[in-house]
């Protein structure tokens, strides 16, 4: 019989697989996502909209050695410290102005509107005035914790009012011709007559609100085209309004072919000027210490630009490592065949696994239409990329996965399927974002963003149920409910299993597939196949001989009982089990232990335990 188009897929896995060098001690990053700002905040205050003397503001010295040490613990192996470089804010000091209200979101402002490329924000120092040795400082504790650091490189945009005081003859756009829409030479795109309706001066969306006329007095005579590259002389409250899109020497406006572009060799006077100003941005931070970075909106930079920044990169730091946010499905990506994959193969160590996020979130929110578990197949198919994806269930940008609007209103509880599968599906970079382990719902209204499920980045706040893991600045998780320890500790149990090289090195191999007819697995009345809520698949390390079988219930309310898992003769064959029985353990959540025969697997397959809602089993194979 030949072999369906599954099966082909996992046999040029395994023969991958097996073409393995030998494995080392968990190559991957479990990142850490922390904003600053709000990491180390005991201030309860919260007022809505409040200032950094109202709400507080947490600094760089909350991430003394206790609080590093926890994270470490916990199995964190990099620091992404999000919102580091300076911003435009709405909070002055000495020698540096507040930014005017209507080029702000929120009050502190977005840590996405670049102020300055080579300063760090002050509201994190202790004294504002050594922010920058304080920041050094930092990045030597996270050293001494066994800690890299990654910051942000948001190449795409800057905030209306850049202007470096550090480097000021690196400012972008000194010398722009602002009479031409596009210019190699010119930092920003200028709105032109006819190209828009009406003409200078910019109109903001923010006439009327507090502080704020609608105008920037900077922009009277010309208008910069936004970072969402609306071009437009008065742009909406949907806009990225307070910021300013960046010239890389392609004009956006005549499509996606960038060919024109440099290459990876190219010398330093060939290139266009933002290259230059970039690449000396990012090694600016390398040679400070920072070991990596996470690069906004990639997709809407030119790949060239990319291939040659990274190469210079590596050669200052061949261990920098760099992962990008872009999707595929934005119609701003700069090349016509997948920009995950263009990313990829431009030197990107990796890239953000949307579809996984959003197949998951579908199971609980129509808004991408209602999934299955097994809707998740397809996206075990996407080559080189499968293991270079970065999985992760929250971040800045996504909703809480304790909020009670989201996620079908389960709880915080949700969080342990859907990590357990993302986690443990391919060998790429994990993340967890601050709060997530201890079930932050980001409740109410906080600032800019409103009531919308995501904790605040645009506004000095507070996380009230990851203050009780901060305690007062002990950092010890004494104000944590028994059912957040718990959790914190399943993430902990979690990342240590997920070090098995069966994780760290091995393959793939789904199962949803050969069980769509199995009326045991999970099958809930009224469906008619089998894959709905239950997905489960194996891992295998050909070097190690490690493998695992990794099992999910996502349903919010049900135990699957009677739960049997069928693992056809191919997969036996790629596990190398052909004869005899295997042993099964459990490896994260207690001490449940089987044994099946190879012969019986196929069709009776292996009789699990009752599986509680929201729960993940992770069983080693012996």
């Amino acid at each position: 019989m030949g072999l369906n188009r599954w099966q082909k897929g996992i046999a040029v896995a395994w023969m991958a697989a097996m073409s393995m060098a030998s494995a080392t001690e968990d190559p991957r990053p479990v990142i850490y996502q922390a904003l600053p700002r709000l990491f180390g905040n005991t201030d309860e205050t919260r007022k809505l909209n409040g200032t950094l003397e109202q709400n507080g503001c947490g600094k760089f010295s909350d991430f003394n050695d206790c609080s590093l040490a926890s994270l470490k613990e916990l199995g964190i192996t990099h620091l992404w410290l999000t919102g580091v470089i300076e911003q435009a804010s709405g909070t002055g000091y000495p020698g540096r102005e507040a930014d005017p209200a209507d080029i702000l979101k929120g009050v502190a402002g977005s840590p996405y509107a670049i102020r300055d490329y080579f300063d760090v924000c002050p509201d994190y120092a202790d004294d504002p005035e050594k922010r920058i040795d304080e920041f050094k400082a930092l990045i030597e504790r996270c050293r001494k914790h066994d800690l890299e650091v990654l910051i942000d490189f948001v190449p795409n945009h800057v905030a209306r009012s850049y202007a470096s005081d550090v480097r000021p003859e690196l400012s972008f756009g000194e010398g722009d011709d602002p009479a031409r829409f596009f210019a190699r030479k010119n930092n920003f795109f200028y709105v032109q007559p006819g190209m828009a309706d009406g003409g200078p001066p910019l109109k903001l969306p923010t006439e009327g609100k507090p502080g704020c006329t609608g105008r920037f007095e900077p922009e009277t005579d010309f208008v910069r085209v936004t970072g969402n590259n609306a071009i437009t002389f008065a742009p909406g409250e949907g806009d990225w309004y307070e910021t300013v899109k960046l010239n890389y020497g392609h004009d956006f406006t005549q499509g996606r072919d960038t060919s024109h572009l440099p290459g990876p060799d190219a010398a330093v006077d060939e290139v266009p000027d933002t290259w230059r100003k970039m690449d000396e941005i990012f090694a600016y931070w390398q040679d400070m210490g920072v070991a990596g970075f996470r690069v906004d909106m990639a997709h809407m930079v030119p790949m060239e630009f990319w291939r040659w920044m990274i190469t210079r990169a590596r050669q200052r730091d061949g261990g920098v490592y760099i992962f990008g946010e872009a999707y595929d499905n934005d119609p701003a990506k700069l090349t016509d065949g997948n920009v995950l994959d263009a990313l990829l193969e431009s030197g990107f160590d990796a890239v953000y696994d949307d579809p996984v996020y959003d197949i998951c979130l579908g199971l609980y929110d129509d808004f991408h239409g209602y999934k299955w578990a097994n809707d998740l197949d397809e996206l075990t198919f996407t080559g080189d990329r499968f293991h270079r994806s970065l999985r992760y269930a929250e971040n800045h940008d996504e909703i809480r996965l304790a909020s009670p609007k989201e996620w079908g209103g389960l709880g915080m509880a949700v969080g342990r399927p859907v990590s357990a599968v993302m986690f443990g599906m391919g060998r790429g970079p994990l993340m967890i974002y601050h709060g997530q382990e201890v079930g932050e719902p980001a409740l109410g209204a906080e600032g800019f963003g409103g009531d919308d499920a995501r904790t605040t980045i645009f506004d000095y706040w507070a996380m009230p149920e990851f203050q009780k893991w901060v305690n007062g600045g002990r950092f010890d998780g004494g104000g944590l409910s028994d059912e957040q320890r718990a959790l914190r500790q399943w993430y902990a149990d979690l990342l240590a299993v997920v070090k098995s090289p069966a994780f760290t090195q091995g393959e793939f191999y789904g199962l949803n597939h050969a069980n769509k007819d199995n009326e045991s697995f999970g099958r809930l009345d009224g469906e008619t196949a089998s894959g709905h809520w239950l997905y489960a698949f194996l891992r295998r390390d050909a070097t190690s001989g490690k493998a695992f079988l990794v099992v999910a219930n996502f349903h919010g309310t049900t135990t699957l009982e009677g739960v049997s898992i069928r693992i056809p003769q191919h997969a036996l064959e790629w596990l190398d089990k052909t004869a005899g029985s295997i042993s099964f353990r459990e490896r994260l959540v207690d001490d449940w232990q089987a044994s099946a025969g190879v012969s019986e697997l196929p069709e009776k397959g292996l009789i699990l335990p009752d599986l509680p809602p929201l729960s993940a089993r992770m069983l080693e194979i012996r």
